[in-house]
């Protein structure tokens, strides 16, 4: 795979091993929630690599969907941003703090430098099955194509979406109104694997069976009055209207409404049977490229489901009934049965009614977004926000509504993706999300728009956010780091759930569950391989006098699993915490990971 070479790469390529474990301390009169805490909606003020890192030992490979829209690096205007990572090199020193603009010749080498750790991090805290969304335009475009395929791997990479924003009128050659989103699975393979689809709702379908569920109720079982109806319905409706364009869905049967769909082998080259027509008795005309299904038997279960619709006689083919929505749907997966409408999926891949792929190319005006945010919070506050309904739109399609899935943004801004995760909440999922932003309008303006999103604008035109979506969150400050010689001096000793979760993550790679917690016995809970006891609490007296001794290791419940104790010091000697079956990690210097 090629791969891109430049000015810092070698030292940026392992930086984010050196950022330290910092604490999240939490803003009880910024937050929104009775009690702040972890397991709630996020916003973190403070600088997002250091928050990456923060949140590693909470969230690695927990996050199910990232959105970023960092520094386009155009050298111009907002192009403009500080490099102020503290990379331990005498070139990246000279780099600190100095403002990126057009006329510094090393403006690409910066961004890349950047990017880099926050994307390994990034990475670390997706789930197998997450997805990344990165927001770019041509300046960087092609140099973070190349670092995402290094990083990720160029098989996770997904799509190149353009989100076209509008023409600008005043372009010298030609007008450049798009930005893209590139698309990175954190594994593909574990998607196909998971026989993931991802689909969105067909534009009008909502309103359409709303409109045929009231008919039903109007008329019972007469599909014909029904029918007619319906297409009085789609007569009536504007041209623009979305659902005008699902009018050919005019039929009506016992599973709501449906077209014709061709019932052919696709590509051609098909099976050829006998497929018998009810009143004729006679065999149908085969078409030409051959039945659409395998075997007789499959089309004559896809008959028997009343899904095949026959011509007068048997001169011509019958075809397929296409519905809005989805019919026998847990005998479809048993049996692979494809009732889609439009799409022409692999056998195998049971497909829902009704929705569709959604197309690379996104179509939204950017001047939306600029009025909506000006409207929210009464006046300019933000340059170039993002659309919350195109991030919403998103949003749905890669997560699901009702199982938490968690969303991520390090670089929050306006708190746009806050929005947007809310917005798409609306389908009564329980998603949340987590927003880092590092500039001091974090409170002001980030969780300002949450507050306002949650709570309601009074006055508002849009009913929506007049009366608001609901919901609270936490907001956390980045704390002091969790430094060895900071405990070891008892300067700045961390709580104990703090250094528990940093421990139990770096000692076994995994999340801690606050809910396995006993601080009375200092328990942690378990992990893959290690029942683990963590022996602190934030006091220097009771570092110098509390070790790991026989007392303490006698007491400890017997476990088919190894007991992790982790502590300042030890009474016991190797061999005797290899008969009792204990490992010990000492404090503050000794965390290190255990390797199966």
């Amino acid at each position: 795979m090629p791969t891109l070479n430049f000015k810092g790469k070698s030292i940026i390529r392992t930086h984010h091993l050196s950022v330290p474990y910092r604490q999240l301390i939490p803003d009880v009169k910024k937050s929104l929630a009775d009690k702040p805490g972890l397991h709630d909606n996020l916003i973190i003020h403070g600088d997002n690599l250091l928050a990456l890192k923060a949140l590693l030992p909470s969230f690695a490979g927990k996050i199910k969907c990232i959105y970023i829209d960092p520094p386009y690096n155009t050298g111009v205007g907002n192009g403009k941003w500080v490099y102020n990572d503290s990379v331990n090199s005498p070139m990246h020193q000279e780099w600190l703090k100095a403002t990126v603009d057009i006329e510094d010749l090393t403006r690409h080498e910066k961004w890349l430098c950047m990017m880099w750790p926050r994307l390994v991090l990034l990475r670390d805290l997706l789930r197998e099955d997450g997805v990344i969304f990165v927001s770019i335009d041509d300046h960087e475009a092609h140099h973070l194509r190349a670092i995402l395929d290094e990083i990720f791997g160029e098989d996770n990479f997904i799509a190149q979406l353009v989100w076209e924003k509008g023409r600008k009128n005043d372009a010298k050659f030609f007008s450049v109104g798009h930005e893209y989103i590139l698309v990175y699975a954190r594994s593909v393979a574990t998607l196909r694997q998971l026989k993931t689809i991802w689909r969105e709702p067909k534009p009008g379908a909502k309103e359409v069976w709303e409109q045929y569920a009231a008919l039903r109720k109007q008329f019972g079982a007469d599909d014909k009055a029904i029918e007619d109806a319906l297409q009085e319905w789609y007569r009536q409706l504007p041209d623009r209207h979305p659902s005008k364009a699902l009018s050919r869905y005019k039929h009506i049967d016992k599973n709501g409404p449906w077209r014709d769909r061709d019932i052919s082998w696709p590509g051609g080259g098909g099976p050829r049977y006998d497929v018998i027509h009810p009143i004729t008795k006679r065999p149908c005309k085969v078409p030409e490229r051959g039945w659409g299904f395998a075997t007789s038997e499959a089309m004559q279960q896809q008959i028997d489901l009343g899904l095949v619709e026959f011509r007068e006689d048997h001169t011509q083919p019958p075809f397929r009934k296409a519905h809005l929505r989805p019919v026998f749907e847990e005998l479809d997966e048993e049996n692979g049965i494809d009732l889609n409408g439009d799409e022409e999926p692999e056998a195998e891949e049971p497909v829902v009614v009704g929705l569709q792929v959604m197309p690379s190319v996104i179509y939204k005006q950017s001047q939306v977004a600029v009025k909506y945010l000006r409207s929210l919070m009464g006046g300019k506050v933000f340059d170039n926000p993002k659309d919350y309904e195109v991030l919403a739109r998103l949003i749905r399609y890669v997560t699901a509504s009702d199982h938490g899935d968690i969303i991520l943004d390090s670089f929050a801004g306006s708190g746009t993706t806050g929005h947007a995760v809310l917005a798409a909440n609306e389908d009564g999922g329980n998603r949340r999300f987590i927003l880092v932003e590092q500039e001091d309008y974090a409170d002001t303006i980030t969780a300002k728009r949450i507050r306002k999103v949650i709570r309601g604008v009074r006055g508002a035109k849009d009913d929506t956010l007049r009366k608001g979506l609901g919901g609270a969150f936490s907001y956390f400050e980045l704390g002091p780091a969790l430094d060895d010689e900071a405990v070891l001096s008892g300067n700045t000793l961390p709580s104990y759930i703090d250094l528990a979760r940093y421990v139990f993550f770096t000692a076994t790679g995994e999340q801690l569950d606050d809910a396995q917690v006993n601080e009375s016995r200092y328990y942690l809970g378990e992990s893959r391989l290690y029942q683990v006891y963590l022996l602190y609490q934030p006091n220097v007296e009771f570092l110098k006098t509390t070790p790991l001794n026989l007392t303490f290791a006698e007491r400890l419940p017997k476990s088919e699993k190894a007991r992790l104790v982790i502590a300042s010091h030890k009474y016991l000697d190797d061999d005797r915490l290899r008969e009792m079956h204990i490992e010990f990690c000492q404090l503050p210097f000794a965390i290190y990971r255990f390797k199966a």
